[in-house]
């Protein structure tokens, strides 16, 4: 009886020890943490870039139209989830989007002309690559009224051009943010009209993308020039096109760039933006020829959905020579990157209802050693340095160049073989507007740039000349119009 007494004293007191740690909330085995009495919440010099000074982002489903000027905005999201359902049944969203598209893109069409020029005037002998593209003349930004031009506005401090709402280069919103997700040009979408979309088109015109399709270029083949000869890569072609060229390791990496698998809204179920099932699609839909076609998408690093920032595709070529990839994150391997791009979303639970892609290692090692051999187009005018030749140059040109490494500061993040510092910088622009900061986004290569409009992260610069002006004032350079059409001519040389 002793014994069994002694047992119910020590059960007893281990109910009451533990009424005690659950009462006490200890049960976690965690203490709550240290929380700061009268908390007063400082702006961090953030003015009105501050949270308290943005409009909270509205409640839109999946679909719904959303504003244009989503800078403005700023807020927490219900959830970081997504779910695998659309807001309605299948049939009432297809008819949804056929009287709303339409409606919508008469819309994009009028906000992107209030802000662009899309004139088509074009660089009379200057050509893409591939030698099929002019470039686009700028700059094409419509200025605000009240400024004749841009040498006007130079005149205006930072803090006027803010007060006064006289900045120009806003940043750019998907054209229908709450579905996002790729967004294909017309030019992809008349050769593969499986991915035209219900719901949204792209916003540029096409004679302001990349050449369709452009030049491949390899590294180890410099002698064969363009070797796709101005057919797009596809599954049926590249074994013909690159037995014999590659190793059988690239080869099996290029076939899995150029396989097409479902992403959150390009697939075979009913939570898609095509009107047909689709298989998806590839790496190489977007890095076309392993360049890009100027298809957008959002950078999945962030939620709630309409805070996640528009990105344009970025070329891959030259990738060799990049230490860091991705606009937001410091992704330090291609093969890396071939596996964290795959749902684009940033939400591996969609791939339970769609379907696991399930790279293994070994296969996105060999499409990082594919990728590794994709080089820059040529640069006749550059030495082995990367410095222009004299002889080759115009006065222009070379005017240019001496700008770009002195008064204009572009040496400073764009330095090297690919014109590129590899570090993430914020050019803190909200000092120009009143709006959600954006943050250090990754410096572009500028090695074959003139291949790659529009610019900035966004596109939000649609030729060489529109990011020139947006430096010049964003770094307050006070540089001429001579200087500024001087380093658009030198950039064309890269």
């Amino acid at each position: 009886m002793k014994k069994q007494y002694k047992y119910a004293i020590v059960i007893l007191a281990l109910a009451l020890l533990s009424f005690q740690i659950v009462n006490n909330k200890l049960h976690l085995l965690q203490s709550p943490g240290a929380v700061v009495q009268d908390y007063i919440e400082p702006d961090y010099e953030l003015g009105s870039g501050h949270i308290d000074s943005l409009i909270p982002y509205p409640n839109v489903k999946k679909g719904e139209r959303t504003p244009f000027d989503l800078w403005r905005y700023g807020g927490k999201g219900k959830s970081s989830f997504t779910k695998p359902d659309l807001p309605m049944p299948w049939e009432d969203w297809l008819k949804f989007h056929e009287k709303q598209k339409p409606e919508l893109m008469a819309d994009v069409k009028k906000y992107m002309n209030s802000r662009f020029n899309f004139s088509g005037e074009a660089y009379e002998g200057k050509m893409m690559s591939g030698g099929r593209n002019p470039i686009m003349k700028g700059p094409i930004t419509r200025l605000p009224k009240g400024i004749s031009s841009f040498e006007d506005l130079d005149n205006y401090t930072p803090d006027q051009i803010k007060s006064l709402e006289l900045f120009p280069f806003m940043p750019l919103a998907h054209p229908l943010h709450s579905t996002a997700h790729m967004l294909f040009p017309s030019n992809w979408n008349k050769a593969h009209p499986e991915h035209d979309r219900i719901d949204v088109d792209h916003d540029f015109p096409d004679e302001y993308l990349p050449e369709f399709p452009p030049p491949m270029f390899l590294s180890n083949h410099k002698e064969l020039g363009d070797v796709s000869k101005g057919r797009e890569i596809t599954l049926s072609n590249y074994f013909e096109i690159f037995n014999g060229l590659l190793t059988p390791e690239q080869m099996e990496g290029l076939n899995e760039l150029l396989t097409p698998t479902p992403t959150t809204w390009f697939n075979h179920t009913q939570h898609r933006v095509t009107k047909e099932p689709s298989a998806g699609v590839s790496c190489f839909s977007c890095h076309v020829n392993g360049h890009t076609n100027g298809a957008i998408e959002l950078g999945p690093d962030s939620r709630p959905n309409l805070a996640r920032l528009r990105v344009d595709t970025p070329t891959m070529r030259g990738n060799f020579n990049a230490m860091q990839l991705g606009s937001k994150r410091s992704i330090r391997s291609m093969d890396h990157f071939a596996e964290v791009e795959e749902y684009f979303d940033g939400d591996p639970g969609m791939q339970q209802h769609i379907g696991q892609r399930g790279l293994q290692r070994a296969l996105s090692n060999r499409m990082g050693d594919f990728n590794s051999m994709l080089d820059f187009p040529p640069a006749p005018k550059l030495d082995a340095m990367g410095n222009l030749i004299p002889k080759k140059s115009t006065k222009q040109e070379l005017l240019g160049e001496k700008l770009f490494n002195g008064k204009a500061k572009c040496f400073t993040c764009h330095s090297g073989p690919a014109f590129v510092d590899d570090y993430l910088h914020d050019l803190k622009v909200e000092r120009f507007y009143n709006g959600r900061p954006e943050g250090p986004i990754k410096t572009f290569p500028l090695r074959g740039i003139k291949d790659s409009p529009p610019y900035l992260h966004d596109g939000r610069l649609p030729t060489l000349d529109d990011a020139t002006e947006f430096f010049n004032i964003i770094l307050e350079l006070k540089l001429t119009k001579k200087e500024k059409e001087a380093i658009t001519a030198y950039m064309m040389c890269l």
